[in-house]
């Protein structure tokens, strides 16, 4: 007998379980490999596009991952959605696994994505109020209700309902598309939002609208986000801790001004130098990292930047470094310069701590 399922008037968002101590996201170990096929005689070949790559994410925060293309910022976004699946580890959402104490289903409703490309997330054939009122109505919300919520959701992001709900996405522009995709993201009520490249394609002027609305929408709604971008001085403004990537590993991980004021990592340093400034007389007179990076299919062993850094020792192209405290505010970086003992000769004496 088929289970007669009665349709709801409101979506209310996961319950909280744990309390603020309990991080809303855990990835422990998060990897993914994709296979390479080569010839008749060639032998198999795999791209290490996210290597065991563990965080947190606090209840109520804006965590930023940087990094150049390819280093794992929007496959590590899509295994986080199961978008694609995972070699191995654990996402862990406010204490539950999902996959074993959560379902797929319980997770896309606390936590759902905004893509880059505003234009191929949406359905052409869709008016952008049945595009909102999509994802309730799959989850058992009345078709009036639904319709309801898209109209006042098209308000919550600047969009007037009576202007933009009968619309197409083509008849509209792509900052005002990426409202309606971060209105369709809230439409099942969730805690997290990963923003993928989310403001990169718009214009400044329309960027600066889009950013100060997600500012907005966080503070009204208590989200917390994960915001991928290559724009750095747009991680900084919105982030309060910034996660540095590069090819497949986590490098550098902290407090986001601790971040730009310290730069542990030679390759975060390079990344902020490397940050176009306004002022004319402050050009950049030598290039700040040279080289292009390793390929993916045969990173390098060891440290994977020690082949582009400036301060590569015999040391560096051993083991990987882990991610090692060099303060008490949570400032992580893995490099050997800043393990003691490592043998580095920058490196702290054995037995120092952490200021």
């Amino acid at each position: 007998m088929t289970e007669i399922i009665e349709p709801i008037d409101k979506l209310e968002p996961l319950p909280d379980i744990g309390g603020v101590a309990q991080p809303l996201l855990q990835v422990d170990g998060l990897t993914k490999h994709f296979p390479v096929r080569g010839g008749l005689f060639a032998k198999s070949k795999t791209v290490r596009a996210v290597d065991n790559v563990s965080f947190a994410i606090a209840k109520g925060e804006t965590v930023g991952i940087v990094g150049e293309s390819g280093c794992g910022k929007s496959t590590t976004a899509r295994l986080l959605m199961h978008l694609m699946e995972r070699n191995s580890g654990d996402i862990i959402y406010d204490g539950r696994t999902v996959g074993r104490e959560l379902s797929l289903r319980e997770l896309r409703r606390g936590m759902q994505m905004v893509f880059q490309d505003s234009y191929a997330s949406l359905n052409p054939r869709l008016t952008i109020e049945e595009s909102i009122a999509f994802g309730p109505k799959v989850h058992g919300m009345a078709e009036n209700a639904s319709r309801a919520l898209a109209r006042e959701l098209l308000g919550k992001v600047g969009l007037r309902p009576e202007n933009f709900a009968n619309r197409y996405p083509h008849e509209i522009s792509g900052g005002q598309r990426q409202r309606v995709n971060i209105a369709r993201a809230l439409a099942l009520s969730p805690r997290l939002v990963i923003l993928d490249e989310a403001v990169s394609a718009l214009d400044k002027s329309v960027e600066a609208q889009v950013l100060n609305l997600l500012v907005d929408l966080k503070r009204e709604f208590g989200l917390t986000y994960l915001f991928i971008s290559h724009d750095l001085n747009v991680v900084r403004y919105i982030s309060d801790r910034v996660l540095v990537m590069y090819l497949g590993e986590v490098v550098e991980l902290g407090p986001v001004d601790d971040v730009w004021d310290k730069p542990a990592h030679p390759y975060t340093r390079a990344l902020l130098a490397a940050m176009p400034s306004s002022d004319p007389d402050n050009r950049t007179q030598v290039p700040p990292i040279t080289g292009d990076p390793p390929n993916p299919i045969d990173p390098p062993s060891g440290c994977r930047f020690h082949t582009r850094c400036p301060f590569v020792e015999a040391v560096c192209s051993g083991e990987s470094p882990k991610l090692s405290d060099i303060d008490a505010a949570g400032h992580q970086v893995a490099c050997y310069m800043f393990i003691p003992g490592s043998g580095h000769s920058k490196a702290p004496p054995t037995g120092a701590v952490a200021p």
